[in-house]
């Protein structure tokens, strides 16, 4: 139960609520059957990432088609097709190829005897390269707040954690930033006053927005501001910029953090004592996130305990300050050992078939010198296909590396990719699982205080809204706001046809149908992302020439949508099949 007073110094939730125990228990009772029950098999289940129990619903009663014979057909198409993809990806990065001269200079030795790894990605390349000394930093961090909680035997749990996240995260960020610690810190101070000074006003939320938004462009004119730009006697502390010492390109996640606080805080003015006080919080993420907090909990000591946890501060997931500050009184019942090393070993195999990956295909290297002059069809389409995994695991692994370090300190967050980039037909669906935590946040303080999807045109105008946002959150540039509007645009037809198409529903041909349409959406979302994170606008270009030069290339479009027609037929059954499981994702 959280205590009844959240004092200034542990910001601790208090009675905003209370967990109903027989929830917490039936959960933690949920996760030692899923983690202790095959434990080869959970080991790539949803339950290792959710840490939730998904019993088969018995009111589901389809016949599944996995032994059906159209279901055959879809088998032979995967045992010619994905090998055949795997040996273009691996026969275009050969070094007898001519290509391989253009880019042979950006590859690196390997672990792999007898092979060069393809490190060329620098924001990969940057987490890939720090690996040990990143888990060096957990196992300290760990071990520490261990120690102290040892030596120390303190009964206020939130008040303890807190604390040692204060100082924990100051010392790490002043290891990472140096004197960028200054800045961040004015920023931070700024915020926390603009929060306290208009509380419940609308104030509150106008100036934290505005205040954050204009801080995403000044930030990358001024490269995060030299010392020496104020004033030459500061010049001396340029010097001192730590390990990481551009502050501002790490800034991205800390603004979502401060505008968390803040709204968060907001929310908790306008609510009524009443109100806080009645709501009974079952052990659930949306739960400790929503609920408001005790108006004491929003203290100085947790604000900065929460901008500055260590092993969420890089790159996330992102937590809310909801849930964090309710999480240092009462640790999530979804945390139990057993499951923690299962995502462990998760993520060292994610690990691991990265490393064979870079090792073997080198479409990133390819890609960032345009190499792909005399490539065939069916290589260059491999080419972005390649291309955009990679991202999908170079952004993958970072997060569970990160959630891991969390859930060995005792703290739940959300998994950021619930499933696998070629595991998706729907634009919609697609963007609930990439980044997920980053989804959650914006539902939370940009598409519902909007007026979340009413209507198509509303919905359509405040999706707008969200991927200018995070266009202009991820860099200030016209490649990515191009991204962001391609999006938009490329959801109108999905949101149209879905919605004209329901008398549809129950005809014999409706999944075909859909098959059709996912098929469509698929190859705009490749499209979009190739833009967006890949080869940008004229490498697209320069693609689609290449892989439309000829009669080849539209007669290998034809059997690639066929292709992916299969494909998506395969992924409505495994969403049939995860329904009699009791999984029912939205994505």
């Amino acid at each position: 139960m959280p205590s009844k007073a959240a004092g200034k110094s542990g910001g601790k939730p208090s009675s905003s609520g209370s967990i109903k125990s027989s929830d917490s228990q039936e959960i933690s009772k949920q996760v030692e059957r899923a983690t202790l029950e095959h434990p080869l098999r959970s080991l790539f289940s949803l339950d290792v990432l959710d840490g939730i129990r998904h019993a088969r619903d018995p009111s589901k009663t389809t016949a599944l088609r996995w032994r059906t014979p159209e279901f055959g057909l879809y088998y032979i198409v995967f045992a010619v097709c994905v090998p055949l993809m795997f040996k273009a990806a691996i026969d275009i990065s050969s070094p007898s190829r001519p290509q391989y001269e253009l880019y042979k200079d950006i590859l690196e030795p390997g672990i792999i005897p007898g092979r060069l790894v393809d490190n060329s990605d620098s924001q990969y390349a940057s987490f890939r390269d720090q690996v040990p000394l990143l888990a060096l930093v957990m196992l300290a961090q760990v071990a520490l707040r261990n120690l102290l909680d040892r030596v120390t035997k303190s009964q206020d749990r939130a008040s303890q954690r807190i604390r040692y996240d204060v100082l924990f995260g100051l010392v790490f960020l002043g290891v990472l930033h140096g004197t960028g610690l200054l800045k961040l810190g004015i920023i931070a101070g700024v915020c926390f006053a603009v929060a306290k000074t208009f509380r419940g006003s609308r104030l509150n939320p106008l100036l934290t927005w505005t205040i954050v938004i204009s801080l995403l462009f000044l930030n990358e004119w001024h490269q995060g501001y030299r010392f020496d730009s104020l004033s030459p006697a500061l010049a001396a502390l340029d010097n001192f910029s730590g390990l990481l010492d551009r502050w501002h390109i790490h800034f991205n996640i800390t603004a979502l953090r401060l505008i968390s606080f803040n709204l968060d805080y907001y929310w908790a003015c306008r609510a009524s004592k009443r109100e806080i006080a009645s709501h009974v919080l079952s052990d659930d993420e949306r739960t400790r996130a929503e609920t408001p907090l005790d108006l004491d909990a929003y203290a100085p000591t947790s604000f900065i305990a929460y901008l500055t946890y260590a092993p969420l501060y890089l790159a996330g997931p992102i937590l809310t300050y909801n849930n964090y500050v309710r999480q240092c009184a009462i640790p999530a019942s979804t945390l139990q050992p057993r499951r923690t090393i299962l995502y462990g070993v998760r993520f060292l195999v994610s690990l691991v078939t990265m490393e064979l990956v870079l090792h073997y295909i080198y479409v990133v290297a390819i890609a960032k010198r345009s190499a792909w002059q005399g490539l065939s069809p069916l290589e260059v389409s491999m080419l972005g296909y390649f291309n955009l995994h990679i991202i999908w695991l170079k952004l993958l692994i970072p997060w569970r590396f990160f959630r891991l370090w969390a859930m060995v300190d005792g703290v739940e967050t959300q998994e950021n990719m619930l499933r696998c980039m070629s595991d998706n037909y729907s634009a919609l669906a697609f963007w609930r699982a990439w980044h997920r935590s980053f989804n959650r946040w914006i539902v939370r303080y940009i598409y519902v205080p909007l007026g979340g999807a009413k209507t198509i045109p509303g919905a359509l105008l405040n999706i707008a809204a969200v991927f200018t946002f995070v266009a202009i959150w991820h860099d200030i540039s016209l490649t990515l706001l191009t991204w962001g509007w391609l999006i938009v645009l490329f959801l109108i037809p999905e949101m149209v046809v879905t919605s004209v198409a329901k008398p549809l529903r129950g005809k014999p041909y409706y999944r075909h149908l859909c098959a059709l349409g996912g098929v469509a959406n698929v190859l705009m979302m490749m499209t979009a992302n190739l833009v967006g994170f890949c080869v940008g606008l004229d490498g697209l270009k320069a693609m689609v020439a290449q892989l439309f030069g000829s009669y080849a290339g539209f007669a290998f479009l034809a059997i690639a949508s066929a292709a992916l027609f299969v494909g998506v037929q395969v992924m409505f059954e495994v969403r049939e099949d995860e329904a009699t499981r009791g999984i029912h994702l939205r994505c």
